[in-house]
């Protein structure tokens, strides 16, 4: 078999989510992460429309802290708990590095936005296996204030932009084993 497509088969097999909690806390160079983020400026981008754009923080406790305040503020009084605050002010202490990843709407009204959508998941998946190439952990999430409308207000984005989520980026001594569930014959028709 072709050596090209063994190895990146087995960096796509072997990317794993790792929860934020389960990385070790050792730091990534921030050359590194802009590698990453040189590979995501790779993806497929239909109109050439590049809608992919990263903010990057390399002091996880900075965004973390701004993440539980902004979940503080935007959520009543008996709506709010206590954990979950905590839990979004601590999610990052064991990351090197943590990218709000973001879909910019291109100014081509031809294009659907689903395909920014996509072209933008395209770019955050390119970072995900550069990562797993790297030997490093890491984890999309899109749970607290990620994908709520003061997340977009505090990223100054437009109505029409889309937070993609947040990558949290490390180190782990562990990695979780892969598992798929429904068998690839469930899910692919030959005609």
């Amino acid at each position: 078999m072709n050596t090209n497509f063994t190895t990146i088969s087995t960096i796509i097999k072997n990317r794993r989510t790792v929860k934020p909690f389960m990385m070790n806390g050792k730091k990534i160079a921030d050359e590194q992460i802009q590698e990453l983020l040189a590979l995501a400026d790779w993806a497929p981008t239909h109109g050439l429309t590049e809608p992919w754009r990263f903010v990057v923080y390399n002091n996880p406790a900075d965004f973390c802290h701004e993440h539980a305040e902004m979940y503080k503020r935007n959520t009543d009084a008996e709506s709010f708990t206590q954990g979950v605050y905590d839990n979004l002010t601590h999610q990052g202490d064991k990351a090197s590095h943590v990218i709000i990843a973001v879909m910019r709407r291109g100014d081509l009204p031809k294009i659907p936005a689903f395909e920014e959508l996509a072209a933008s998941a395209c770019a955050v998946q390119n970072v995900l296996l550069g990562a797993t190439a790297l030997g490093l952990a890491s984890y999309w999430g899109t749970g607290g204030m990620i994908l709520k409308p003061a997340m977009k207000a505090f990223l100054q984005l437009r109505d029409e932009d889309e937070v993609m989520g947040v990558l949290y980026l490390g180190h782990a001594d562990e990695y979780p084993q892969g598992v798929r569930r429904i068998p690839l014959t469930d899910k692919v028709k030959w005609v």
